[in-house]
């Protein structure tokens, strides 16, 4: 019992840095157009401008 929690421990452990790791690229913006596709999604990238509908006056 002692083995499987020591692996689970190392497990969560390496997820969590995985975790933090992952959260600084995303908040760099240089690097986050090229680990994310949320800006593929948003249309960021085409750097074509569109009419905007407005519905709320």
């Amino acid at each position: 019992m002692k083995t499987i929690e020591k692996i689970l421990i190392w497990l969560l452990i390496g997820q969590c840095l995985c975790l933090c790791i992952v959260q600084l690229l995303l908040t760099e913006e240089n690097i986050a157009k090229y680990v994310s596709k949320v800006v593929y999604y948003e249309g960021v990238t085409k750097g074509v401008i569109t009419n905007i509908l407005e519905v709320n006056q």
